[in-house]
């Protein structure tokens, strides 16, 4: 697979701002356009990302941020893939560059959200809808989802509230130094056990908050990087966005239950297994070849299944390397030195 070029990056600030998603998706595009040195006619794709959470501008997220920067005439795309969107909106970029479509595309993402807990969007009644049902039938929510899986640490490798709050105090550390940070405060393994409990064992401080905000790329061939002077950008080498193997062993979230899996699925071949590999195939590297990880922090917690799923450390080390220091700034594998998604935004944008 050939790469593309990252010419610039753009973001606007994560907060509770309760203005409209499109101002803070059109900032950061702009933003990203000024750092590329792109003039926004040359953009020949914009591809857009939200979820299904601002009516009908988000799902037609594509052209609502190209109609904010002013038509110009480029294709357009949306996604609306819940936490995928931003991954999404990119591989579509990518896809559009690869085939010679277009040299350069704007890929932004934004949203605005509401308070307390996310809920299935709709009041109508949809018994075959599993993110449905597992709120409305089994009263699962996202905090409630994400203590099930520091449970499951907690009983297959003997993980404590301390190991998860030790995470958070981490990527506070880190966060502090993120500008675009909602929250750049560090707080001590104390202060987080202090904090109230939201879902056992998890506390306030450990799970990611719903915040407004938004950020963006441009990115483009490498011919087109090379005809701006740019020789050696930064590049997108691998993209993944894989699902299971069917059966898979471990039951996941909002799949609440499925004997076939249970009795003969294959641990090996779930998507968090499978999507790293893939990426790393793609892009001819593996775990050892990593400088940093941003990863996937819904709670601290989940970090560490992260270190495992890709290949950071065995399954079951994932405290080991957190307090080893390795996963620190500084350390041998730095995870989320942005802080991570419970320092600064929610969980679904770029």
């Amino acid at each position: 697979m050939d790469d593309i070029a990252i010419l610039g990056a753009g973001m606007h600030p994560w907060g509770k701002w309760g203005r409209n998603f499109v101002e803070y998706g059109a900032k950061a595009a702009r933003d990203a356009l000024a750092d590329a040195d792109v003039p926004w006619e040359d953009i020949g794709l914009v591809s857009g990302a939200n979820t299904v959470r601002n009516g009908y501008p988000g799902w037609v997220s594509g052209s609502t941020f190209a109609n904010a920067l002013g038509f110009q005439g480029a294709q357009l795309s949306s996604s609306y893939a819940a936490c995928a969107s931003g991954a999404t909106a990119l591989s579509i970029a990518r896809a559009q560059i690869l085939a010679g479509v277009c040299d350069v595309a704007l890929v932004v993402g934004a949203d605005t959200t509401p308070k307390g807990f996310f809920a299935p969007v709709g009041d109508d009644d949809r018994p075959d809808d599993p993110d449905w049902l597992r709120f409305r039938m089994v009263g699962v929510t996202n905090p409630v989802y994400f203590a099930l899986y520091a449970r499951r640490r907690m009983e297959l490798y003997g993980d404590t509230p301390f190991d998860f709050a030790s995470v958070k105090a981490k990527n506070s550390r880190h966060g502090v130094h993120n500008p675009n940070a909602r929250y750049p405060k560090e707080f001590g393994v104390t202060d987080v056990e202090n904090s109230p409990v939201v879902a056992d064992p998890l506390r306030l401080l450990e799970i990611c908050a719903t915040s407004d905000g938004g950020a963006a790329l441009v990115v483009s061939s490498m011919e087109y990087a090379k005809s701006r002077g740019i020789n050696d950008p930064v590049r997108v080498a691998g993209i993944s966005t894989v699902g299971p193997t069917y059966p898979n062993a471990v039951v996941d979230m909002p799949y609440l239950a499925s004997d076939s899996w249970n009795a003969a699925g294959d641990s090996e071949h779930t998507f968090k297994r499978d999507i790293a590999q893939k990426a790393y195939d793609e892009a001819g590297v593996g775990a050892s070849d990593l400088d940093f990880a941003e990863v996937y922090d819904l709670s601290s917690a989940y970090e560490l299944d992260w270190y495992e799923y890709l290949d950071l450390c065995a399954e079951g080390e994932a405290t080991k390397l957190l307090h080893a220091g390795d996963t620190s700034v500084g350390g041998r594998i730095p995870v989320n030195p942005s802080g991570g998604l419970g320092a600064f935004m929610i969980y679904h944008i770029i």
